[in-house]
């Protein structure tokens, strides 16, 4: 008993962390700017310990169940600690963008960052590493679909008529994942795994890592009670953010990285592993899964919600962000159409990451 409460130490960090934060909340805001960012940023790591923990029981349940459920379940794991931080982020002051910002950002960050530098790596350990390409083909189109449908047919959309697109994009969204679980967990299971129904198809592919011992019911309390504690801390942490960042200068889709960082760290590490393990086709379900995930599961709860308020979102992106998004699909669509990534295809994915980075600095 002892041993595996120790192992959820960084629960215990996260709940001191979440304490010490209410009781000094007001305090610390008429500090000034300087301690209230450091106590923010605080907040951060602690809630990004946090999801290192739901992460790891996510991967514990995963492998339990292997692909493509095991990938399924970890990248709805990260979209559920980044809907959470997003809904109570709303509930304060925030730029009206933050969910367009927040769903670019998890993308360019999942597709660019964490594609790329696991191809880089891994290319550069192993040369080409195989993965199953009707995945990849899966993910993309459906992306395209996805973002397109959300973030780009809204800016044509009259304003009085807002809330009927919205309805209509939630019944979209939803319709697009229903079928898509069907595909991933049904006939069609074979497109997200290295498990082939034709042999001949692909050969030999290495197999992926098996689970731990521990049982389910911890796993699944774990990441429930990591949830409720990642609420308490974002809470805390949006309004420290908030006050620190008002008048600073500070590029405006800062917060949107913060909250797509804090879902995508869990997934960077274990996707690192698995390029590194030659498990390129885990950190294509892990990259794409979690881009299809941030956006076809964030936009309904989003809009839903704007929906009950009555205060609409703007979800129509930048020209900036359209252009990124399109050249990072274009190229995702080139790079994984042959079963096989390299070193190569790692580096343009990540130059474009670093475009990502640059053009937030620059405030577009």
């Amino acid at each position: 008993m002892l041993s595996s409460l120790l192992k959820e130490r960084l629960l215990f960090v996260g709940l001191a962390a979440a304490i010490i934060a209410y009781a000094t909340e007001h305090s610390l805001l008429e500090m000034g700017r300087l301690p209230v960012l450091v106590a923010a940023f605080a907040l951060v790591a602690a809630i990004i310990l946090v999801s290192t923990r739901i992460a790891h029981h996510a991967e514990i349940l995963a492998s339990k169940v292997g692909d493509p459920y095991g990938t399924m379940i970890l990248t709805l794991a990260a979209v559920l600690v980044e809907v959470v931080v997003l809904a109570i982020m709303m509930q304060g002051e925030t730029s009206p963008t933050l969910v367009r910002d927040t769903i670019y950002a998890a993308v360019m960050l999942d597709i660019n960052g964490i594609l790329g530098l696991a191809a880089l790596l891994g290319g550069i350990r192993h040369g080409e590493q195989p993965y199953n390409d009707d995945s990849a083909r899966t993910y993309g189109v459906m992306i395209l679909t996805a973002m397109g449908i959300s973030m780009v047919v809204p800016e044509f959309v009259p304003r009085e008529s807002w809330h009927v697109y919205s309805a209509f994009t939630i019944g979209a969204m939803i319709a697009l994942y229903a079928l898509f679980l069907r595909m991933q967990v049904g006939a069609h299971s074979y497109f997200f795994s290295y498990a082939y129904p034709r042999a001949e198809r692909k050969g030999s592919l290495p197999s992926e890592a098996t689970g731990e011992s521990e049982p389910a019911t911890v796993s699944i309390v774990v990441i429930i009670v990591g949830v409720v504690l990642i609420g308490a801390l974002a809470e805390v942490m949006s309004v420290l953010l908030g006050a620190g960042l008002k008048g600073s200068g500070a590029p405006p889709a800062l917060m949107a990285v913060v909250v797509a960082a804090i879902s995508a760290a869990p997934e960077i590490l274990t996707a690192m592993r698995a390029a590194l393990a030659n498990r390129m086709q885990s950190v294509v379900n892990i990259a794409m899964g979690a881009s299809l995930s941030t956006v076809i599961l964030t936009v309904p709860v989003m809009e839903a919600i704007a929906l009950y308020t009555g205060q609409p979102f703007i979800m129509a992106m930048s020209p900036a962000q359209t252009v990124m998004v399109a050249i990072t699909l274009i190229v995702a669509a080139i790079n994984l159409n042959d079963g096989e990534t390299n070193a190569i295809e790692g580096m343009t994915h990540f130059i474009l990451f670093a475009t990502f980075i640059m053009l937030t600095l620059i405030g577009l």
